[in-house]
């Protein structure tokens, strides 16, 4: 489809939400359990926070905002995070104490290795192998 005047400026996901009910124990979750770096973490309005973590190098961050919020935490996120060994990093993390699937997702030729893992308020999250060539 070739652009047209009504095509817009957007050139990415610059930030997902996942509601938390604790923004500490989520920041310390995906900072120590994940091994994320934390980018924002900023005051606004009356004693509310407004933190953002990410895997070092990613263009996205996750946002984990005061609690609150109309979406309540415990949802199946539906974010797919990439890695290079899903064994190997499934391994880390239930050694780590994360909840993960007990087992690795395999549905064969031409869909990668994946799992799911909750943080502490029960959102999932997915962890999918990263394609060769993708």
């Amino acid at each position: 489809m070739a652009p047209t005047e009504a095509a817009t400026q957007i050139s990415e996901v610059h930030t997902i939400t996942v509601p938390v009910s604790n923004q500490d124990r989520a920041l310390a979750f995906y900072i120590e359990q994940l091994g994320f770096e934390k980018r924002m973490d900023v005051t606004f309005g009356e004693g509310q926070r407004w933190i953002e973590v990410a895997p070092a190098g990613a263009g996205t961050t996750i946002a984990l905002p005061p609690p609150g919020g109309s979406v309540k935490p415990g949802v199946d996120t539906g974010i797919r995070l990439t890695t290079l060994d899903a064994e190997a990093d499934h391994g880390r993390l239930r050694d780590r104490g994360v909840d993960v699937d007990a087992g690795i997702l395999r549905f064969g030729e031409g869909v990668p290795p994946m799992f799911s893992l909750r943080d502490p308020d029960g959102n999932t999250l997915y962890v999918v192998e990263q394609m060769p060539g993708r």
